[in-house]
């Protein structure tokens, strides 16, 4: 019999979040899928066409039981990213209150906010299965950055609600060593802890070097971002970067290839357009992910950018397992965890976050490289994610958690 696994994830198909390739594979291996999810409207905080209180709140894709329960868009300002979150909460406390499902296993799939994660643990505690907690943003510290909010009983009643989330999960997954630290020093036992970091989906692949129409094809270098476009990926450093360049006067043009939207992409946009660098920037809208990979091919390098701030520095952003997997060299503004895998990896140049003028010397310094010497460090990129961030592997693992966690919670249970 198939063992039932109930994701529980705010974000899911046809958002394009890592969730939707691992309940993809999780299909393959043999298992039962249903996903608890809510209606889709990221990034741009409307409902997705199709979607709505009442249209398509039931879905089938790739063998997976897609089930939407209610929630208020995120909209475009912090009220209604609020009221995002509460409803989802909301509705999944009446779901769990009614819902016949039964599952053996609870995988919650936590990128912010962490209140999705309720529902998640709610369940599982009322069936008396494991349950699993991948975490990808800390939580309060997430809150605070973000949000600005400081108020210490506000980040101390957060506080309470995420060790309560721990204290009730059979077993916590975090994308980087630095989560992990951080999650054991709020009093989860260590054994419970787990470094499982992010893999990219099957079709980021390196390809032949290629020009697509989104690209000029010139002499430029060509840098690509490929992402959403909010406050934490810091590109506000870009028309700052590109005005310390053009003050250089180079033989050689670069461009700043930016594809996808997000609440931030307006502001950057103008922010270009004060500073009178619109020449050397490119903004793409939002592209499905299996196309990623051609705007690697038809870029010289891909950047990656975190803001500066000690949350940042414990962050492994998704990106980078993304743009190593196509293998292509990387140019980051990062500290912490993501400065050291490019640095360990060789696999591009990294400079301090929210340096702009170092950010412009690296990026002249790869620029001037030859094409022998950029094709190496594509290759260093991608022979470190096949040893590091391999697919099958970290999959394999979570199969002996499964397996390991539900013998064990069946023991507790007699």
């Amino acid at each position: 019999m198939k063992k039932h696994i109930l994701v529980i994830a705010q974000y899911f198909y046809p958002e394009q979040f890592r969730i939707n390739d691992i309940c993809t594979e999780w299909v393959k291996r043999g298992y039962k899928v249903t996903v608890i999810t809510g209606i889709p409207n990221y990034p741009q905080g409307n409902y997705y066409d199709g979607y709505g209180l009442f249209k398509k709140r039931k879905e089938m894709y790739k063998g997976i039981e897609i089930i939407r329960i209610p929630l208020i868009p995120r909209g475009n300002n912090s009220i209604m990213l609020a009221l995002n979150y509460l409803s989802f909460v909301a509705s999944g406390f009446f779901w769990n209150l009614f819902t016949k499902i039964k599952a053996d296993y609870v995988f919650i799939f936590e990128v912010s906010p962490m209140t999705q994660a309720l529902p998640g643990v709610w369940y599982a505690k009322k069936r008396s299965i494991p349950c699993y907690l991948y975490v990808q943003d800390l939580w309060p510290e997430n809150v605070e950055i973000i949000t600005g909010i400081t108020n210490k009983h506000i980040i101390g009643a957060i506080g309470k609600m995420v060790d309560y989330i721990y204290a009730r999960c059979t077993k916590i997954f975090a994308t980087s060593n630095s989560f992990v630290d951080s999650i054991e020093n709020r009093n989860v036992p260590r054994e419970v802890i787990e470094y499982w970091p992010q893999y990219a989906e099957d079709f980021y692949i390196p390809l032949e070097k290629k020009c697509i129409k989104e690209i000029p094809n010139d002499d430029a270098f060509n840098i690509v971002f490929a992402g959403n476009i909010g406050n934490a990926q810091g590109l506000d450093i870009l028309p700052k970067v590109a005005v310390l360049i053009k003050e250089k006067q180079l033989n050689r043009n670069i461009r700043f290839n930016i594809v996808g939207d997000g609440r931030y992409k307006e502001t950057l946009v103008e922010m270009v357009n004060s500073n009178n660098v619109q020449d050397m920037f490119n903004f793409i809208p939002k592209q499905p992910a299996n196309r990623i990979p051609e705007f690697m091919a038809a870029c010289d390098s891909a950047f990656l950018c975190l803001t500066d701030g000690p949350l940042f520095a414990m962050t492994i952003p998704a990106k980078l397992q993304s743009y190593m997997a196509c293998g292509i060299p990387i140019i980051a503004s990062a500290e912490g965890e993501t400065n050291q895998i490019i640095k360990e990896s060789n696999a591009g140049l990294s400079s301090p976050a929210g340096d702009a003028q170092k950010l412009s010397e690296i990026i002249i310094e790869l620029s001037s490289k030859s094409s022998k010497e950029l094709k190496q460090l594509g290759f260093n990129s991608r022979s470190y994610y096949d040893k590091n961030f391999n697919k099958e592997e970290l999959l394999n693992r979570m199969d002996v958690n499964f397996r390991d966690n539900l013998n064990l919670e069946a023991k507790q249970i007699v």
